[in-house]
């Protein structure tokens, strides 16, 4: 909890010059908006000066801020049009650091060719009371109104006959933003309409009510509105915070007990390690479609026959490996049994006739699904269609269990902790300029890096500022594998990135050129928090348009953004978690991210890194040691390059990735990088998916023989001709069991290098809490 005061913000637009406009017969006609969402949902905007290339406003505009939010104010100079509007340039500029009764004029240089912007600026300390706020750090909670009311029909009230009235109902910045209420109103009849708005209390705004009559004429109209402010006094329902939650910390104590007891049996060691010596091991599974999920089985059950299963602490999927995981945790105990029956089950459902997933009966039912969203207020998409298609290729049948279910298999700590992961990206940006990593667990649904989760029951319900508005039931599990799997919602951009390895260059000339103004040391601005200056010159409509073709996510699907209403706090670039430094990234424009948003796009988590490493290297996690399965066709370390990158930019520890060219292009079963100079590194032990010596031998140290036995091993995982390309859903018996072999092989052939790794991790957290201890 914090208290920070109020200012009184006026800012003067005076002019602007030597402005060219886009038409090419007249001079412009220019006006200028200004946007402050932080203290006003109203987009202001100055008159109209006609035909001028220095038009003069001296207009004034105020705003009431709060100093615990990151109050950042977007000027935006437009050509009038007669159909729309032409943006010329935007200047969005942080006011923080401007001192309170000294006022600043700005000359924003605009383009070149001399074109500027004087803008004055005043701060003022207001006469309100500080106000408290909740805050993490990253995101703050302002208090929140629930505004009820009810509208009266009185006598007055009469139709010349039967007719149908809406009332509509309008209060910007609420949740609600507008009610449209249907009102079937005869004359002998008193009509009572409840109604319900949720709003900050510190918003500015105003309700607006207007009768709308169809079908008959009114004569005349007479209502009374009654409307009770009251403010919200229950807790958060959105947990604001970077620690693990109180059922994931109940689980690793429990889990480590486990976890001891079979690290001691695998490296026979003379007594268990004590709780704080027992080192966190995750397992990584990548995307890879049905290959990922064929081959995840063959990982796990070689981890299981080197009895080392019970020593991992979190399983984390992604894409194709979520299948997988998915179905293996419907069962509490599957961990606790023999992991061929699992395999055998999943066969039997791999290798059956995909067809019947678009039999008449099917499509039936995938409507009625769909419709069933939707009559409850959710929204519908292809990637929830996906999902019902997903259920048939994985089950054959209706699957009612929810991810929320899968409590019951953690609950005890007889399994390792399941993490699955999404992305959250735009529809119209690349996954590679901007993807934020959205963790799913049987506890919490959340995202990391705004230290903002909820319970996984509510997830796809309707939150505001912090609070849970409306219920709605908890999404049966299978349209959760449709969103972790979603590769079909690509862009162009996505396709061209993966395929050929870069995207489609030619788009960054169409679209917006963001130049970074460093105004600190001009205006004696000397908060190291304050985000430098930013000029948005924009594209152009048409070039916006094309860019928009490759880049848009037709297919992504919608779901209700739970941290709609909460601000960025002043300070969060501070965190190491946003990569504000770099000018240009969104994480640079806290009016554009996700908090300000209604709805999140979150997909398939390849589209950023085929493997949920930012999951694992959170520090609250305090991962030792990682055991990557890559089931990837091409880039066999790509993820690893890629994870390399995110952790630079984010200043998290992770080992240096050196390869040379032979491990580029014939890569081995197993490869291990380690930091010797940093134990809060994790130890990564990477497993590539290849056939190096599969082909030789049955089992470690042991050749094939007879014929039907090479013949088994003798088989390429790659190629144009390989049933086990991504987009393939049915293996027949014979191609799923190899996959599962060769995978379960080259972790068992791989053994030394489990164990040594394990036995590096054990002595590495000793030295990591001695360094702890000394802090």
């Amino acid at each position: 909890r914090e208290k920070h005061p109020y200012y009184n913000l006026t800012v003067k637009i005076l002019r602007a010059r030597n402005i060219k406009g886009t038409d090419l017969f007249s001079k412009a006609d220019c006006y200028v908006e200004l946007r402050l969402p932080t203290a006003s949902p109203v987009t202001y905007r100055t008159q109209v000066i006609d035909n001028s290339s220095d038009p003069e406003w001296n207009e004034t505009f105020r705003y009431r801020i709060n100093s615990a939010v990151k109050n950042t104010l977007e000027l935006t100079l437009f050509d009038e049009d007669v159909l729309v509007s032409d943006e010329l340039t935007s200047v969005v500029f942080d006011v923080t650091g401007i001192k309170p009764g000294r006022p600043v004029k700005n000359t924003f240089k605009l383009k070149e060719d001399k074109e500027e912007l004087d803008v004055v600026f005043l701060l003022e300390k207001s006469l309100d009371l500080p106000t408290e706020v909740l805050t993490n750090g990253v995101l703050v909670a302002y208090p929140c109104l629930s505004l009820q009311g009810v509208i009266n029909k009185d006598e007055k009230f009469k139709l010349t006959e039967h007719g149908t009235n809406q009332f509509k109902l309008s209060l910007p910045g609420s949740y609600e933003k507008q009610l449209n209420i249907p009102c079937k109103l005869d004359s002998d009849q008193n009509c009572e309409i409840p109604f319900a708005f949720h709003i900050g209390k510190d918003m500015c705004s105003e309700l607006g009510v207007e009768v709308e009559q169809t079908i008959t004429v009114l004569q005349e109209q007479s209502m009374n509105l009654h409307v009770k402010a009251e403010q919200i006094k229950r807790n958060l329902d959105v947990r604001l915070g970077f620690d693990l939650c109180h059922e994931e910390r109940q689980f690793l104590d429990k889990r480590k007990k486990i976890v001891s007891q079979a690290l001691s049996k695998a490296l026979k060691l003379r007594e268990d390690p004590s709780k704080e010596e027992v080192p966190v091991i995750a397992v990584l599974g990548s995307g890879g479609g049905i290959r990922a999920l064929t081959s995840f089985y063959g990982s796990l059950l070689g981890l299981q026959q080197l009895n080392l299963l019970d020593a991992v602490i979190y399983l984390c999927g992604i894409s194709g490996s979520t299948w997988c995981l998915s179905t293996l945790y419907q069962d509490p105990e599957w961990s606790c049994k023999d992991l061929r029956q699992a395999i055998n089950n999943a066969q039997d459902k791999i290798s059956s006739s995909k067809v019947g997933a678009f039999s008449s009966e099917r499509l039936k039912y995938y409507f009625q699904e769909l419709n069933a969203m939707e009559n409850e207020g959710c929204k519908a998409s292809f990637t929830d269609l996906w999902g019902l298609i997903v259920e048939y290729f994985l089950l054959q049948k209706e699957d009612p269990s929810k991810l929320s279910d899968q409590q019951e298999a953690v609950k005890k700590a007889q399994n390792p902790y399941p993490i699955y992961a999404a992305v959250n990206v735009r529809p119209n940006v690349s996954g590679d300029d901007f993807a934020e990593w959205c963790e799913f667990t049987p506890y919490e649904v959340g995202f990391r890096k705004y230290g903002a989760f909820i319970r996984t029951e509510d997830f796809d319900s309707e939150f505001f500022m912090g609070r849970l508005i409306k219920k709605h039931p908890e999404p049966r599990i299978c349209f959760l594998l449709g969103m972790w799997g979603s590769a079909f919602a690509a862009s162009l951009d996505d396709v061209f990135l993966k395929v050929v390895g870069s995207g489609l260059s030619f788009l960054e000339s169409l679209g917006d050129v963001v130049k970074v103004i460093d105004d600190s040391k001009r205006f004696h601005f000397r908060d190291p928090m304050r985000l430098k200056t930013r000029l948005v010159i924009p594209g152009g409509p048409l070039l916006q348009t094309f860019q928009d073709f490759f880049k848009s996510r037709v297919t992504a699907g919608e779901t209700f953004n739970f941290m709609q209403g909460l601000f960025l706090h002043k300070d969060y670039v501070n965190l190491n978690k946003f990569v504000a430094w770099k000018g240009t990234h969104l994480d640079a424009f806290p009016n554009q991210l996700t908090p300000m948003e209604e709805n999140l796009y979150l997909v398939d988590g390849g589209f950023s890194i085929n493997s949920a490493f930012p999951l694992v290297l959170q520090p609250e996690r305090d991962v030792d040691v990682i055991l990557s399965f890559n089931y990837s066709w091409e880039a066999p370390f790509e993820v690893l390059q890629l994870t390399q990158k995110y952790c630079k930019e984010r200043e998290i520890p992770f080992p240096e990735i050196i390869l040379n060219k032979e491990d580029e292009e014939h890569p081995k079963e197993c490869y291990m990088f380690i930091d010797a100079e940093n134990a809060r590194a994790p130890i990564v032990l990477h497993f590539p998916l290849v056939n190096d010596t599969f082909y030789k031998y049955k089992a470690p140290g042991k050749e094939r023989e007879s014929e039907e036995e090479v013949e088994f091993g003798d088989f390429a995982v790659e190629g144009k001709d390989s049933p086990y390309r991504t987009l393939n859903f049915t293996f027949d018996p014979h191609e799923f069991d190899r996959l599962v072999e060769l995978n379960c092989y080259n972790v068992l052939n791989n053994k030394d290098a489990i164990l040594e790794a394990l036995n590096l991790a054990l002595n590495r957290r000793k030295l990591k809490n001695d360094n702890n201890r000394r802090r």
